[in-house]
């Protein structure tokens, strides 16, 4: 399990970058300079859950079942969570209305506090 959060980790951490530099560079012209902001929201919080399961992948203090539950919380919840920002923020130049799957945002926040919740608790349980 371990291997596959630290590889997660490290595919949401290149493509935080990449969308970040596209936010920044390619997406400047095309949407409003608020969109751009919501857009960029998006790549930070992918870019935060992405230090998140490389620490959760590489520390002991986590049991082993608990960080699966946290990996698959974190993936989902950043596929809602950031996956309905930058819809959201894109959705001038789309003929897809993000706006009707908008409320899957609060959804994906809600999955990636329970995440961190998951590891709170696991921190508590830990014996020295």
């Amino acid at each position: 399990m371990n291997r596959t959060i630290l590889l997660t980790a490290a595919i949401l951490g290149v493509t935080s970058i990449i969308l970040g530099a596209f936010g920044a560079h390619g997406l400047k012209a095309l949407i409003s300079p608020e969109s751009v902001q919501t857009f960029e929201t998006g790549v930070r919080y992918q870019m935060y859950h992405a230090l998140f399961l490389l620490f959760v992948g590489s520390t002991t203090y986590i049991s082993v079942k608990s960080k699966a539950k946290i990996f698959y919380l974190v993936v989902v919840g950043l596929l809602f969570f950031s996956g309905s920002i930058y819809g959201l923020s894109t959705n001038v130049l789309t003929g897809f209305d993000f706006k009707t799957i908008g409320v899957i945002t609060p959804v994906g926040g809600l999955l990636l506090i329970v995440a961190w919740v998951l590891v709170f608790i696991d921190f508590l349980k830990k014996q020295n």
